[in-house]
């Protein structure tokens, strides 16, 4: 389109995935397969410090938050992922996008999201055709001709910032426990610490760097489908591993799914 023309209608197009007949099924089922998962391992987690008054404490209530922002940030994007790949044709209104933008950040990080999506909306709009799989702030404001230059550098001062910090604490608190393993030298304390550790180092290690590929090649956009497939783990695969590296790596949960599985197979 031309560069000062605007666009003034209401419905956009999700570029989505380009997908053969033949993986179209399959991939479905695989996401609605996932989807079914990480509903089942969060819900579950919720109900069980729910109902449990032994486990109403403020690590417990941290777990449930956690669950909670898995299941909304999934929610907001695979059952509308999984009907654009059935679909012909995919669309969805101006409103609806930056509302599932504004989620699917909230999703990663909420303290920056009105300032985020307020600095998108202003701007005009001369394409539309959202160049994602899903809607996402970059994805909107690709959509303006203007000059997004504010954009881009809050977004990756914000990004800089933002991974900058969470490493930063992730190796001082790894660097903590070391070191009271080293001062302790009990090896069964080393052990669980390890376990542990590595455990949510691999989780981290996916969720940042997925994350980081999304943003950074929003930058590149010869690399449509590797982004597309990042910002899909970034979403799927945390919320999935999120409940068995929490849930049953923390002895107290571990011990109250053991002990209701026990009673469910135990005949009375």
């Amino acid at each position: 389109m031309e560069k000062n023309k605007t666009v003034s209608t209401d419905i956009l197009e999700v570029q989505g995935f380009d997908i053969s007949p033949q993986l179209t099924y399959p991939l479905f089922s695989l996401l609605l397969f996932v989807y079914f998962t990480l509903l089942f391992s969060n819900i579950g987690v919720l109900l069980l410090i729910i109902s449990q008054k032994s486990l109403h404490q403020p690590m417990y209530f941290l777990f449930c938050n956690l669950s909670v922002n898995d299941l909304i940030g999934n929610t907001v994007l695979l059952p509308q992922l999984m009907a654009h790949i059935l679909a012909t044709e995919r669309f969805i209104t101006y409103k609806q996008c930056v509302v599932q933008a504004f989620q699917s950040h909230t999703f990663g990080s909420a303290s920056h999201m009105i300032l985020l999506i307020g600095l998108t909306v202003r701007l005009s709009r001369c394409r539309s055709t959202i160049q994602n799989s899903y809607c996402d702030n970059a994805s909107l404001f690709k959509l303006s001709c203007e000059d997004v230059s504010i954009n881009n550098i809050y977004g990756l001062f914000f990004t800089v910032l933002l991974f900058t910090s969470s490493i930063a604490s992730i190796a001082a608190t790894y660097f903590r426990i070391a070191f009271i393993c080293w001062i302790k030298k009990n090896n069964d304390l080393k052990n669980k610490a390890l376990q542990t550790c590595a455990s949510h180092l691999v989780l981290y290690l996916i969720m940042l760097w997925s994350g980081f590929l999304t943003i950074i090649l929003h930058r590149f956009p010869n690399y449509p489908v590797l982004r597309k497939i990042a910002s899909v783990l970034f979403h799927v695969v945390p919320a999935n591993l999120n409940p068995i590296i929490y849930g049953m790596q923390t002895r107290s949960l571990r011990h109250k799914i053991t002990e209701i599985l026990k009673r469910k197979v135990t005949p009375s």
